[in-house]
This record gives structure tokens, C-alpha cells and sequence, in this order.
């Protein structure tokens, strides 16, 4: 049976690029991920290895955390792959998901203009520097959009004890668009932000924007991957997704492709793996 889309606009458009016949190729199987991840490339190369290697397609739909779980409420995806633990938590427990699977992680930086009004350069707190930011109404860009970069920045701001409001504090209207976008209307109006790592090292170039506080533990950024639960939604691809699944949380298969993916490019590792089958191999 074939499954529709209740979307919105951006993301109609990127589904009308797949096929009838696609949707009825055996073995097919749809992934929502969080945009960062594809953005930076590594979706997409974890989807044309594991191709390579059982000859099984994977596609993916870029949304925000928030999005993608609303798609995936729909039974419209078979494997979600996101970054907002409370929303994971809420999903896996009405049953649209069977269970939240650790897969990879890294971190979020805030970043803000080299003249750093705020004076938060080099703090080790990042709600200590929010505190700062928020009391020299330095301009700040959010998301605004539920994403699971929008999820962590407000956590962050709860744990700082504050409620950002006033002018100073800006809704980017088309942050639902991504990292990167953000990132770089952030930069056009020389405000601060919160971006991960990633994002940041993949578009450096094209942003006049420093990393000014970054290593707290609090800004780690720990990507899952949650099946659809097949009991709720019978026509989602279960089998493939089992298979996909132990692929990219195995050491020698998806997790070595993460430890590695960056490295040759930017000098430096984009992701890390976070398996519970990697921590095994660590801890030996």
C-alpha cells in the first residue's frame, strides 16, 4: 500500500522526488532524519555504504526533531533519526516508536560575533554565558521551530533560570529550513547562536562567526534512532529496518564510518559513534 505525506510545503517537495515505483521496490526503506546529520554529509553516506553492501536503498526526508516524529506519528516513515531526548521519550511511550537506540553524538557550541559584546569568549559554562547574553541583550538568533537544536536551546535556557524575551531575542522565520540556513542569518546579522559542531566546521568559511564557548557537558548532542513500531503501523518496512539498524550501530560497519566521516575534510571527526555495541568494543 502505498503511504502519503501529510506535510508541509518544504517537505511535500522533497517527497514528490521519489517514485511511485520506489515506494513498491522491495526492500525500501524511508528514513526522517534531523537535518544537521544530512547537511553535513553523513546521511547520506551511511545510506550509499550500506547499499553497497546488502543492496538495500535507503531515502531519506529532512525535517526538524520535532517534524520528523510528527511524519513518523503518521506511519509515513519506517526509522526516525533525531535529537531531542524528551520528545524521543514522549513518542517510544504513546507506542509510535519501539525504542530509542544511542547511534552517535556531538556537540553544540555557542558561536557569536569576533567582537563578542557579551564577553563570553572562552567560558566554561554555557548557561553562565546565556546569563550574559541575555543581560547585555547582545542579539540572538533561535530556530524557533521544535527542532531538536531548538529543544536543546531552550533546555539550556531553562537550566540558566531564564526566559528569553525582547527584541534581542529573534525568531530566524526560516529556521525550520536547518542548520545551516540558521547559521548563516545568524552571521548576516551578527548575532549569537546556538549550532552544532558540525554544521559549524561544514560552512566555517561561509560565516563571519567564532566559536566563543564550547566542552561543557551540557552541550553534548546525542543523535538516536527509533524505529517505527510495526504493531501501530503494519506496512512500515520492519525487516529492513532491523537489518539498517544493527548495520549502523555495528563497530566494523556504520559506527567506523562515523569515526571517521570528517577527517580527510575538515581534519577532524564531525560525529563519534555512541552505540551501545561500540561502548562494548571500548570498554575491552
Amino acid at each position: 500500500m502505498k503511504r502519503l505525506f501529510g506535510l508541509n510545503m518544504a517537505v511535500m517537495l522533497l517527497v514528490c522526488l521519489w517514485t511511485t515505483a520506489a515506494f513498491a521496490e522491495k526492500g525500501f526503506i524511508l528514513l526522517a532524519s534531523t537535518i544537521g546529520p544530512i547537511d553535513a554529509g553523513i546521511v547520506s553516506a551511511l545510506e550509499d555504504n550500506f547499499e553497497k553492501e546488502t543492496g538495500i536503498r535507503v531515502r531519506h526526508v529532512g525535517a526538524g526533531t520535532g517534524e520528523a516524529l510528527k511524519m513518523a506519528e503518521k506511519g509515513n516513515i519506517d526509522l526516525v533519526m533525531v535529537h531531542a531526548r524528551s520528545l524521543e521519550e514522549k513518542f517510544v511511550a504513546a507506542g509510535f516508536g519501539t525504542e530509542r537506540i544511542p547511534f552517535m553524538y556531538n556537540d553544540f557550541v555557542i558561536v557569536g560575533p569576533s567582537n563578542d559584546l557579551a564577553g563570553i569568549r572562552g567560558m566554561k559554562s554555557a548557561t553562565a554565558a546565556l546569563g550574559k547574553i541575555a543581560g547585555k541583550s547582545a542579539l540572538f538568533v533561535t530556530r524557533g521551530d521544535k527542532s531538536g537544536t531548538h529543544v536543546a536551546e531552550m533546555e539550556l535556557w531553562d537550566k540558566a533560570g531564564l526566559k528569553p524575551t525582547g527584541t534581542w531575542y529573534k525568531t530566524y522565520e526560516k529556521g525550520n529550513e536547518g542548520n545551516a540556513p540558521t547559521l548563516r542569518y545568524a552571521s548576516s546579522v551578527s548575532a549569537y547562536t546556538i549550532i552544532d559542531r558540525a554544521t559549524y566546521l561544514s560552512i566555517k568559511k561561509q560565516v563571519a562567526l567564532d566559536v566563543l564557548v564550547e566542552g561543557d557537558e551540557v552541550l553534548l548532542n546525542r543523535i538516536s534512532l527509533i524505529p517505527v513500531n510495526p504493531g501501530k503501523f503494519p506496512e512500515v518496512n520492519y525487516e529492513g529496518v532491523q537489518q539498517f539498524v544493527h548495520w549502523l550501530t555495528a563497530p566494523d560497519k556504520g559506527q567506523k564510518i562515523v569515526a571517521e566521516f570528517g577527517k580527510e575534510k575538515f581534519g577532524a571527526a564531525l560525529f563519534f559513534p555512541d552505540s551501545t555495541e561500540w561502548k562494548k568494543q571500548d570498554v575491552k
